[in-house]
């Protein structure tokens, strides 16, 4: 197995292979990169700060940082190892899934298809729970601004989560990705104006450092994990950018610019987010801004349009999965009604579920803890193993590194369930009382 893979290694260079039309220069794919990471997640890490503390919150965002920048990085090296064995160009994430178990130790091979179908449902749910989370994220701005200049009764937030899916339903029938740049241009530059205003606030007056914990409650580390994990993971884009690269073997050098930049600014919005508000935090800073000047007004506006506006881009790769495995099995005179069918029908899932629990801070806890645990810890940890397994007895090293990231992993997504799952059924108990 060894001389096969030294073999192709020496014969074929998937980079002199890659036939792409307008591949993306470098810093095209690390503005594409921190635009995976640095999308409303960011507005979630004062929360999680809130959570931890301000020293632990400081050093644990040091520590995800450099795990999940690792995690990228194996991973993409462990795709172009798998490209090399299988004589591809490319491999997207699901792929290299797959290829890595195929060309495993033989103990491994029969499990390539199971691997690649887990992926694909990893990846597929936890784009869905995005969705989940935009809807109810974008209710709730409306309704702020809607309790207090349109509306005289206060209404609850599941009817704004309803009144949104008819619009959504309209956005996501949009096929090509072309035709959505122009709407993700608009909504990058509503969330830099939402993050400027959002620091507007936080230094507009002097900050109370004495009633603030550098330590929070050990108990709410595990949610201030999830939502880190969530807001920082942007594993599900990756493959994508590094494949679409005009110079590859530049990604490394990428990567590290874009998770130090994404460093800085999460600990940077994180520490100040917690000081200016402390724990009546909530899941977007957005929502603790205040209602009656017009600079938060615009904020609450912009985030929520600007949300609206990307639910698309989040929602193809949903439909991404749809279409590779289902599509096929429906006759070609049904294919273009089937898409508006599932197009709506994934819309309504995702608004039934923000209905049903209408728990900004849960559903991040919860998605980031289940879904981007498993995508962005555990499955880049067990790939790299398998695929190099048999060198491993010279690189013992890599073996218990990724022990430690698969533990990690299963650490927070056991923790952060169990919390997450804790504090769902404490606010339905409370919200029933």
């Amino acid at each position: 197995m060894i001389e096969s893979k030294d073999k192709s290694d020496g014969e074929y260079n998937p980079f002199e292979h890659r036939n792409i039309k307008n591949p993306n220069t470098d810093i095209r794919s690390l503005a594409n990169l921190l635009k995976s990471s640095l999308g409303t997640g960011i507005l979630a890490i004062p929360l999680a700060f809130a959570s931890s503390g301000w020293a632990l919150g400081i050093v644990g965002t040091i520590i995800t940082a450099f795990v999940c920048g690792h995690c990228v990085h194996i991973f993409v090296m462990t795709s172009r190892g798998c490209c090399k064995v299988e004589r591809k160009p490319l491999l997207s994430y699901s792929a290299t899934c797959k290829a890595a178990f195929a060309n495993g130790p033989k103990a491994t091979r029969p499990l390539a298809t199971t691997a690649f179908l887990f992926a694909e449902f990893s990846l597929f749910f936890t784009y869905i729970g995005v969705c989940c989370i935009f809807t109810v994220l974008i209710a709730d701005s409306i309704k702020q601004l809607f309790d207090r200049y349109v509306t005289t009764t206060n209404i609850s937030v599941e009817y704004y989560c309803l009144f949104i899916l008819v619009p959504l339903s309209l956005m996501v029938q949009i096929r090509h990705l072309k035709w959505l740049a122009p709407f993700s241009l608009l909504a990058n530059i509503l969330l830099i104006a939402t993050f400027a205003i959002c620091l507007y606030y936080i230094f507009r007056d002097e900050l109370n450092f004495s009633d603030k914990k550098p330590v929070g409650d050990p108990a709410r580390f595990p949610a201030y994990l999830s939502t880190v994990i969530f807001a920082m993971e942007g594993i599900g884009v990756v493959m994508p950018v590094e494949n679409m690269m005009k110079n590859p073997k530049n990604f490394t050098k990428i990567l590290t610019i874009a998770m130090a930049t994404i460093l800085i600014l999460y600990s940077a919005l994180g520490l100040f987010g917690y000081f200016r508000y402390g724990d009546v935090l909530r899941g977007s800073i957005t929502l603790n801004l205040p209602i009656d000047d017009w600079p938060a007004i615009c904020a609450k506006s912009f985030i929520a349009l600007s949300i609206f506006l990307t639910y698309p881009l989040h929602f193809f790769v949903v439909l991404d999965i749809f279409t590779r495995h289902v599509e096929p099995q429906i006759q070609k005179k049904y294919r273009s009604i089937s898409q508006v069918v599932v197009r709506i029908a994934c819309v309504w899932v995702c608004g039934g579920i923000g209905i049903a629990l209408p728990m900004l801070e849960q559903i991040i806890n919860f998605v980031g803890a289940l879904f981007y645990s498993i995508l962005g810890l555990i499955i880049p940890g067990v790939v790299e193993t398998v695929f190099r397994w048999d060198n491993l007895g010279k690189y013992n090293w890599i073996l218990w590194k990724n022990i430690l990231i698969v533990l990690f992993g299963m650490c927070c997504l056991l923790s952060g369930c169990a919390v997450t799952i804790m504090d769902i059924i404490d606010k339905l108990h409370n919200k029933t009382e």
